[in-house]
């Protein structure tokens, strides 16, 4: 994998660890690439963080995956189903993959699988702290994601 490749999934793992969302992370290592700014890639993937609005739902690694590959392949005539196919199964192949790594998609159950609760209870994220990183995968599940992006990226490029 290419140097460039390899500071992108770095950039996402830095992003998380200096407080934003996972699917926020994952979104703007790669947002460039598409011609979106910084601010707007995090704008548009703020919600999705705690498995979407923090109920627990998909993890926001793989909303990051099914965003990038939106950007990477989503179809922008509304009958164009070859390119909704398209789009489709980057979307599947790309989760896929990254469930294969990480043993699920689901937020939840990523947490539970470390021994972290899943609480969804309210809408108020976590503080973020020493022990926050210590015991939650999600800093990994982000480098897994930019890891899984970057990987489709390469195979595009040979």
């Amino acid at each position: 994998m290419g140097v460039d490749l390899d500071n992108r999934i770095q950039r996402a793992v830095e992003l998380f660890m200096q407080g934003y969302g996972c699917c926020q992370s994952v979104v703007c290592a790669f947002s460039d690439l598409y011609g979106l700014d910084e601010e707007m890639a995090l704008r548009i993937s703020a919600g999705f963080g705690g498995g979407v609005g923090r109920m627990r739902l998909m993890c926001g690694t793989c909303s990051a995956l099914v965003i990038l590959a939106g950007l990477e392949k989503g179809q922008t005539r509304g009958e164009d189903r070859e390119g909704k196919a398209a789009c489709y199964q980057l979307v599947r192949d790309l989760l896929e993959t990254f469930k294969q790594r990480n043993g699920s998609i689901i937020c939840a159950e990523l947490l539970q699988m470390q021994g972290v609760k899943a609480e969804t209870n309210t809408a108020q994220p976590d503080e973020r702290n020493a022990e926050y990183y210590r015991v939650r995968p999600c800093a990994r599940k982000v480098e897994s994601a930019a890891c899984v992006f970057a990987e489709y990226l390469d195979s595009q490029n040979t």
